[in-house]
Order: C-alpha cells, then structure tokens, then sequence
C-alpha cells in the first residue's frame, strides 16, 4: 500500500473516532442499557425517602476522589457523611463542596480507621494512592462495608486476590473504578467483537500514548505541612530523606513505593479493556516487557516508554506505554486495537468504538456513555455480585497484568538499544513494535546508539496458582513488606 494510501486511511481513521468519542459526552440512554443487558441507576428514579439514603465515605479526595464526593453528594439516595484524606487542605475543602451539593457538611478525619468504627457508614468509596487500595478496602469490608475502589485495585498481584476473597468472605459488594465497563458504547462493542463478526481475534493491542513531562529532578523536599506523612505513607516503607521528588501528590504515580507507572495509572483501563475483549479470565502463560524511562533524567523510577506482551496460547495481548510525544496508531492513542482475521476494531478512552474492514473502510461504530457509581449502587441495594460491572475479581485480573508486566521490567538487564531486535528473535509482531518503538524514540530526539534499555525477565506464569514458574525471585514481588500496623493480610488469613 502507497505511503499517500497510508495517510489517506490514518486521516480517516482519526476523524471516524472523533466523531464517535463525540456523540459519548451524555449518560447512557434507558434503552442503550437494556441493549446492553445492563441497569444503570442514573437512568431510574432515585429514593427520595431518608430513611433508604446510603451513607457514604470517600477517602482520598485530593485528585480523581473529588469525582467521588461529587457523584455521591449530588444524588437524592445517597449522603456523604465523611470525609478522609491526609492532607487536611483537600479534605476540608472537599468537605465543604459535599456541603453545598448536599446540604449538610460531612465529618472530616484524617484516620480512615475513625470510619470503619462507625456502624451507620454503608459504602467507603476510595481513591487513595495506589498503595492504599487493597489495605483500606480489606479493612471496610471486614468492618461490613461496601466499597467502590479505584483502579488500580492492588500494588500488587497478592493484594488483589486478597480483596477478591474478602468481597466473597464477608459477602460485600466491591466495584472496580474501571468505568469502561459501565460504558454503552464500549459493551455493545465488545459484544461485537465476541459475536465473531471479526473473525478469529489473535491480537488485543492496548495504548497508552500519553505525554509525561519531567517531575524534576531528585532531591530532598520538604513534605508539605498540611500533610500526616504517617497515614500517608500507611503500608509503605519509610525512606530517608522521606520526599525525593518535588511534588508529593501525584507524581507518586512514577514512584515504585506508591504506583506502578502508567501501565497501573491510564494503562489499566486499556490493560482491561483488552483482557475483556479477549474473552479471557486468567493471567496467561508467560510474560514479558521492556523500556525505560527515556528522554529525560528526573526523580522517576518508573518507565515512561514501555511494552508488555502478554501470551495467551492462540491470543496475544501487546500494551504499549509512550510517555513522549508520538502520533496516534490507527486512530487511537488512549485506546485498544483488536486486529481479527476479518477486520479490526478501535476503541479510543471511554467513547465506544469503530469497526473496520481489512481495507480500512468503517464496517459500524459504536458510542453511548454510563454511570459506574449507578451502577454500584444497584448492586448495593440488590446485594448481587453479578449486578456489577466491574466486579472486584475483574479489577483483580487486570491489575495483576500490570503487576506482571512492571516485575519482568523490573527484573531485566540494562543492554544498548540495538541489541533489543536480536534479543526478540523471529517474532514479526515483536518486531513490528519494535520498530515503531525506536521510530519514537528517534522522533523525541533520543540518541539511539547511546541509549540504553531494561530488557525484561521471560516469565512463565501458572494461571491457577498466579505465581511464576521456576522464578523465586519474581515470586517475590507478587507481594511485597509492609510497614506494622498497615499490613496486608496474606493467603488465608483475611
């Protein structure tokens, strides 16, 4: 096909996919979630008695939990009763934000432990740092709560099999804040891809095309005043000097202690997209990534260009991570690519998808928005798990793809850059991203004979046990130290 063909179809691919993510800004309409085999709340009347409002904590509030208080705080069935952050500047302000929505003002605490003593609290809806997740869930749902909890669920891979048996143990509702899944546009297209209408599907690419500047570079900050580093800081290790990057929130996302890069940050949502079309309920057979983080020397540790592939037998799943500036593949930079045997799907953020013809031409395209906190709720009052979109074993699996991934990183060796087309072999696939992979690189003006790159462990994995085989070592990091009182139970004893 001619470079000018090439272009003519990118153009068009882009401008198909603009329209789609367009047409998503509403809720899901009544009749797209009956189509969709779904009951979104949004769409019902709400209670209007006080007597069957649910009471509800958000803790961590400072950056996507804003959304929580302000979904939960702007419904006529639910009240946000406290809030919990540790960082006082946020959480009061969050408190009185919830006020003005809701008429009355949550309790404020910086100790989410004050919360699970309380009784009358029904929900704890949570976007703490990563490395919270799993401890402050387990915790609500030992203390009879129900939980909504960001993605990613887990820090990892153990973490989230623990909440999956503690959801099941004390027989709470818990809902992974993959939103996606929620999503008409974004079901009816996995529908269609698992009608076979596209052929055998082989390869789910994920992308994660997303630029992330510099943090700066590593030193000794001062952590801020307003801030309990201790409840902060809760299951992790305390490190001296205590901050080495220059902001304390946020970019903890790039901090191994606290996140797990953009693979656990935009990347989850793409990783399980991914997963769920593939229609697979595992964590495959073996593993293995590289990249680095390139382009810049900051206070990061973790990469900003990377690539997963994830084997699945007959089915493959590719996930790419580009911190740097690059073009869109096929229309999508935030999305996945399913690439079938008679034509390939996109599906671009949180807008649905469009279907194409191996020729490129559109076959049909989808679009229609949702309501995730809707949808929990639902679950809540008909304490059914299969009422759930995003159930906490779905956030489990594909969280712990993440994990998997960053551990063969993490376990590589640094080798030159051109090294890595030998090191993949006969792989065409591997290759091809290979090939975009410096193509990237080159074009961000990164010197490619200098550079160098982590190639990552080859890790088989034993689906049944979520353990490796044969790897100690990796063994390891499925789990990880935690710092007295903030510890994550282990097997068996949630």
């Amino acid at each position: 096909m001619s470079r000018s063909a090439i272009s003519r179809r990118r153009f068009l691919e882009d401008s198909i996919l603009a329209t789609t993510a367009s047409m998503t800004a509403g809720a899901m309409t009544a009749a797209a979630a009956t189509a969709a085999g779904r009951t979104v709340l949004a769409d019902e009347p709400q209670s209007t008695s006080p007597n069957e409002k649910l009471s509800v904590a958000v803790i961590g509030v400072r950056g996507r939990g804003s959304s929580h208080v302000e979904a939960f705080s702007g419904r006529s069935d639910t009240e946000v009763t406290y809030i919990c952050d540790a960082d006082e500047n946020p959480g009061r302000k969050r408190a009185k934000d919830a006020a003005s929505r809701q008429g009355r003002e949550p309790k404020f605490v910086s100790d989410m432990r004050e919360i699970f003593d309380d009784k009358s609290v029904d929900i704890i809806s949570t976007a703490t740092p990563n490395h919270w997740h799993a401890l402050c869930s387990i915790w609500a749902m030992q203390a009879g709560k129900d939980v909504y909890v960001e993605k990613p669920v887990s820090h990892n891979v153990s973490e989230g099999r623990r909440m999956v048996e503690a959801a099941r143990k004390y027989g709470r509702i818990c809902q992974t804040g993959t939103q996606s899944r929620s999503n008409a546009g974004m079901i009816a297209a996995i529908e269609y891809l698992h009608s076979g209408k596209l052929g055998e599907i082989k390869l789910a690419r994920a992308l994660c095309y997303k630029l992330r500047p510099s943090i700066g570079p590593k030193g000794d900050y001062p952590v801020p005043a307003s801030v309990n580093y201790d409840l902060w800081l809760g299951p992790a290790p305390t490190k001296s000097p205590p901050l080495t990057r220059r902001s304390l929130h946020y970019d903890w996302h790039w901090m191994w202690d606290y996140g797990n890069g953009d693979l656990g940050n935009q990347g989850i949502h793409q990783m399980d997209i991914a997963r769920w079309g593939l229609g697979v309920d595992n964590l495959g057979q073996s593993v293995l990534s590289y990249g680095g983080r390139l382009g810049y020397e900051d206070a990061g540790e973790t990469a900003n260009t990377q690539v997963c592939i994830h084997d699945y037998g007959k089915q493959r799943l590719v996930f790419e991570v580009r911190g740097l500036q690059t073009p869109k593949l096929k229309g999508a930079d935030v999305g996945n690519i399913f690439e079938g045997s008679d034509g390939y799907l996109v599906m671009t953020s949180y807008s649905g998808g469009v279907v194409f013809d191996p020729e490129g031409k559109t076959v049909t395209q989808f679009s229609g928005g949702g309501d995730h906190f809707g949808n929990f709720l639902n679950a809540v009052r008909s304490r059914k798990v299969e009422d759930l979109s995003a159930d906490i074993l779905e956030g489990h699996l594909s969280s712990a793809l993440c994990h998997l991934g960053n551990i063969s990183y993490r376990l590589g060796e640094s080798i030159p850059l051109a090294e890595l087309k030998e090191r993949l072999g006969d792989d065409a696939e591997a290759q091809e991203t290979l090939a975009r992979f410096t193509e990237h690189l080159a074009a961000n003006k990164v010197k490619l004979e200098s550079t160098r790159v982590h190639f990552g462990a080859r890790l088989a994995i034993n689906p049944e046990s979520e353990s490796f085989v044969g790897n100690a070592q990796a063994d390891q990091m499925l789990t990880r130290e935690y710092r007295v009182p903030f510890v994550v139970p282990a097997a068996g004893e949630v």
